[in-house]
């Protein structure tokens, strides 16, 4: 992480515009705070990468939220786009109008946490297997360049998770996505949160996918033992094996067969971002005083 920050920090200097590809079904989630600061100032392009399986209502919320900022563009992208290199230029074009031609090429840093379709999206503009792909959280470890037009350089770098985490629905969303390692959270709590949300913003999805009626008087923990039993997820003397049953939602989720979802609108997360940063501040003053309260050596 160390060594990709510092690299970005040199590679930015150079840059005209900065694509940054988030999740659309986690707009807010997905967005590295870490390199917000390193790219400030920089015209910005948002990706909202696999639009296909996000809810296409709250995409249209997240792209306008985007779109009324200085300085930057956004569009949603998926797997039918029959254009994304055109349509990735014109924007880059239209954000950094006095760049292009051989003379002042059109210079782009292309940025993304891990396991957002960054390294898909670059094999589809290449037209071939440019880079590695896989559904591993990060898998390129080098900066790459490549030539997407004479005059267009796109700047590859690897896919990067920020040290701390302060939003803390945010971790669950990042890890129901699949963008957080399998060692990093418990799939039963990732799990119960998702269902909750679900509950209270998708309870069709849940009933139609589980054939559970009146989802809503149910709680997540009560669902959970449900789906594990519809499911087959059991263990000896007839109890559920809720890791088990954790694993088959959040595997529906990821796989769409629970369809269209996005965890979370332009509103929500504000409200979970200033909350996150309430407490972390207020964490940081009970750190610093219990410091100053250490006797010294």
């Amino acid at each position: 992480m160390h060594l990709t920050r510092k690299a970005i920090g040199e590679r930015i200097k150079n840059i005209d515009v900065v694509i940054e590809m988030l999740d659309a079904r986690l707009p807010g989630s997905s967005a590295n705070p870490m390199l917000a600061e390193l790219i400030k100032g920089k015209p910005a392009l948002k990706v909202l990468s696999k639009q296909d399986l996000a809810d296409p209502t709250r995409t249209t919320l997240w792209l306008s939220h985007y779109n009324a900022q200085a300085g930057v563009m956004a569009l949603g992208l998926d797997t039918s786009m029959s254009q994304p290199a055109k349509a990735l230029i014109e924007a880059c074009q239209q954000l950094a109008p006095l760049r292009g031609g051989m003379v002042k090429p059109m210079r782009v840093l292309i940025c993304g946490i891990p396991n957002v379709g960054k390294s898909t999206l670059i094999n589809t503009l290449k037209g071939k297997r440019a880079t590695k792909t896989g559904d591993e959280a990060g898998i390129t470890k080098t900066e790459q360049r490549i030539a997407l037009a004479d005059d267009f350089y796109l700047y590859d770098t690897p896919g990067v998770m920020w040290p701390r985490i302060i939003v803390a629905q945010s971790g669950y969303n990042l890890a129901a996505s699949g963008a957080i390692g399998v060692n990093a959270f418990d799939d039963e709590e990732v799990a119960l949160e998702l269902l909750n949300y679900l509950i209270a913003h998708y309870p069709e999805a849940l009933e139609n996918r589980y054939k559970i009626k009146d989802v809503q008087s149910l709680s997540d923990e009560d669902l959970l033992q449900v789906i594990g039993r519809q499911r087959g997820a059991m263990q000896s003397g007839g109890r559920v094996n809720t890791t088990k049953a954790s694993l088959l939602v959040i595997q529906d989720f990821r796989s769409q067969a629970l369809g269209r979802l996005t965890l979370e609108t332009p509103e929500e997360f504000a409200a979970w971002l200033k909350e996150g940063k309430k407490a972390d501040a207020e964490r940081s003053l009970q750190k610093e005083a219990k410091k100053q309260r250490q006797p010294s050596p």
